[in-house]
């Protein structure tokens, strides 16, 4: 059970981090993990607090009361949305009065995404243009200051239209250099009702906004949006994390999960986790933040060479 709950500004389309109860370690990069649709789910037992300060003995609890039938689910979505319509269209709005973090988020995104990009889709063995999709991209904030750089054409998906309004603006006004880098598609839609074209997107990036949808419609979301990956993308999730169970935010209806939590949903979605760093450089109030590169097909795990000293040893003669 976590300690010292303090308020929290929960993430929606590429917001803010949420104070959690105390800051944890971090790590820059793990090895590569798999997890197997068929793997027992023993995470959603794990017990969870909301921002009152209530614990649900389990996810399912909490999920059955604020989502359980057709009606609580849309109020739940609903609840969502209208809370980002009140909150200025700008960095330090988005962002929760935390605009500070602005520049480590994009600088420890640019790493992890350079990586990434050398390792699936290299420079010389490029044939095409590179897409992305940023997911729930806000203003856009991180397509103007990390994808555009990157990508020679970004689609924008959002639910908040003077957010997505203010994303087409800025990216008209400043970010559009050349013909080559663009933003193309500005879609007004929410995660739970969008489903990409087919083999269009090298990349889906996905910030500070799954925390708002349901277990159910998480893996739902993730089985359409692979249709939309090319051979070899891959899908980038960038989330709180908390450090057991879950943190459900009453005001803004999301949830932060555990690491394990999410790994065990990425199971259900029958993604791989090929890589994964630590956010590092926010605020120690802040929750941990994670990135995840998930891919669709199991990392291959290279062969290990016989060591000199492994081949000298006497054999055990029996």
């Amino acid at each position: 059970m976590l300690s010292h709950w303090v308020p929290s500004y929960s993430l929606f389309s590429g917001r803010t981090c949420s104070k959690e109860f105390t800051a944890s370690g971090t790590h820059s990069h793990f090895p590569s993990l798999s997890f197997f649709p068929n793997r027992k789910i023993n995470c959603m037992d794990a017990t969870g607090l909301d921002s009152y300060g209530r614990e649900f003995k389990t996810a399912d609890e909490m999920w059955r009361e604020h989502a359980g039938d057709p009606s609580k689910k849309i109020q739940w979505y609903r609840d969502g949305v209208s809370y980002w319509e009140g909150v200025n269209p700008t960095m330090d709005g988005v962002l929760g009065g935390f605009a500070n973090v602005n520049e480590p988020d994009i600088s420890c995104s640019e790493d992890f995404l350079k990586i990434l990009l050398s390792e699936r889709f290299p420079a010389d063995a490029r044939r095409q243009p590179l897409v992305v999709l940023d997911c729930g991209s806000g203003i856009g904030r991180v397509t103007k200051n990390l994808l555009i750089r990157y990508f020679n054409e970004v689609d924008l998906l959002e639910p908040v239209s003077q957010f997505l309004e203010t994303a087409r603006q800025t990216l008209a006004l400043g970010c559009q250099t050349n013909a080559v880098h663009k933003a193309v598609n500005f879609y007004c839609v929410p995660l739970q009702d969008f489903t990409p074209d087919a083999g269009r997107y090298d990349v889906i990036w996905i910030q500070w906004c799954i925390g708002h949808l349901t277990d159910e419609d998480f893996v739902s979301f993730f089985n359409r949006a692979k249709v939309g990956l090319k051979p070899g993308g891959f899908f980038v999730l960038k989330e709180n994390i908390a450090r057991s169970g879950f943190v459900l935010d009453n005001e803004d209806r999301s949830v932060t999960r555990s690491d394990t939590y999410f790994k065990e949903l990425f199971s259900q979605c029958g993604l791989h986790v090929y890589r994964l760093k630590d956010q590092k450089g926010f605020p120690e109030e802040l929750f941990a933040v994670k990135m995840y590169a998930l891919t669709t097909d199991a990392p291959k795990r290279a062969l290990r060479a016989k060591s000199k000293r492994s081949i000298n040893r006497p054999r055990t003669i029996m």
